[in-house]
């Protein structure tokens, strides 16, 4: 194999992972390198015995010491490959989110052959944030064709915007900031707030300020369930930040309660409320847990349907057991709270909890409360963020609808 690129050669157990489909070598799991480089540069990795697995950036930084891009030898990675990469997954969020296009995710990381990259588009405006240094130094680049390939289908983008604030970044070597990012033809002067649809609803999106890149996109379709379950019932909305399953659920419930604990997150959702005219919800800003357990106390049956939507109890699996005890705590206490026949949504948007192991700290939790689960739907995150098989950190989502018997 003729190539000019560094060669890494890993370990048998590092093989077995990138041909079941993973696409990252860890720092203990490198045998040997051959030849000079910078970080964020691309190298060859090999097998023990000099077979080819595939291409990625490398960065010492990093305990993810390499960032497989392609598994292709014969792919060069000059403009017209990263093109292409932008094209695919363009044509595929054109293809599986149909009318939806206009606010999703256009690039999804790993699954999309873009390491530690994601893209949000909210109408106009693109929302991005960079977590590995190879595809920082080509950043320039890929935005500049990821504009023009949007503008070739027909949509016009009016500013890129950074959410490049994450501590994680400090592991790639990188800063932390955010701001818009300077390209001829963008603005860099727009107010941080953009109105989207979603669902038929309308939501004011602060992608300056707001959690992440602005607002929850994945959820999108696990909200439209909830609002066909919603119907004509009394709906407690936990964890409800913006107010996005609240305001899905108010499209068709009797009333909506919507709960969290950042007034900030409770003031956005009243916008919401008001931006689209409904009116069958009240707002408390409170912590959930305490919420619950002071429900829980008073024997109160005000709710037919309870959401949860919590943030990401665990970021790491040596807190996972103590996540779980979170999780359990909310659910046993939100099936206490419902009558027999009452329905509950619940998920997990950390792939640190594992679907099996949530589905077990359901069971045990429904033991507790001396329930039933009768499943009603069992979901993920939408197509705009697809799994990629054998990456699991792409398989974040869990999402079941219940009713409690």
């Amino acid at each position: 194999m003729d190539r000019s690129y560094p060669r890494v050669t890993v370990s048998k157990k590092c093989e077995r992972f990138i041909k079941g489909g993973h696409v990252w070598v860890y720092h203990d799991e490198i045998r040997d390198i051959d030849g000079s480089y910078e970080n964020g540069d691309i190298v060859d990795v090999l097998t023990e015995k000099g077979r080819y697995l595939g291409s990625g950036y490398i960065n010492d930084n990093s305990k993810i010491r390499v960032r497989i891009i392609s598994k292709n030898a014969n792919d060069k990675f000059d403009e017209a490959f990263y093109r292409r990469r932008i094209d695919y997954a363009l044509d595929y969020r054109m293809t599986v989110m149909g009318e939806d296009f206009s606010s999703c995710r256009l690039i999804f990381g790993e699954a999309d052959s873009f390491p530690g990259l994601t893209v949000d588009k909210f109408e106009n405006v693109l929302v991005t944030q960079v977590l590995s240094l190879g595809i920082d130094r080509i950043k320039e680049m890929l935005f500049r064709n990821l504009v023009e390939s949007l503008r070739e289908r027909g949509y016009t983008i009016d500013a890129i915007y950074e959410r490049n604030d994450v501590k994680v970044r400090e592991l790639e070597g990188l800063k932390e900031y955010k701001g818009f990012y300077p390209m001829e033809g963008l603005r860099t002067d727009l107010s941080g707030e953009v109105i989207i649809t979603e669902n038929g609803i309308r939501y004011n999106v602060d992608y300056i300020e707001g959690q992440k890149t602005g607002f929850f996109l994945d959820q999108k379709y696990n909200r439209r369930a909830v609002a066909k379950i919603a119907r004509g019932k009394r709906v407690l909305d936990c964890f409800t930040h913006t107010g996005a399953f609240a305001l899905n659920a108010a499209q068709t419930a009797e009333h909506v309660t919507a709960v969290d604990i950042s007034q900030t997150a409770i003031d956005m959702a009243k916008r919401n409320a008001e931006l689209n005219g409904i009116t069958n919800m009240d707002f408390v800003t409170a912590n959930v847990f305490e919420l619950l357990t002071q429900a829980e106390n008073e024997h109160r049956r005000d709710w037919d349907m309870i959401i949860l939507d919590p943030p990401a109890f665990t970021k790491s699996r040596s807190t996972a057991r103590s996540a779980e005890r979170g999780y359990k705590e909310i659910n046993l206490k939100a099936m206490k709270l419902l009558p027999r026949g009452g329905y509950l949504a619940t998920c997990s948007c950390s792939h640190f909890m594992p679907d099996e192991q949530f589905r077990k700290m359901l069971i045990s939790a429904a033991a507790d409360a001396n329930v039933s689960l009768r499943q009603i739907e069992c979901r993920q995150q939408g197509p705009d963020h697809p799994i990629l098989w054998g990456v699991d950190e792409t398989d974040y989502l869990k999402f079941y609808i219940f009713q409690v018997v």
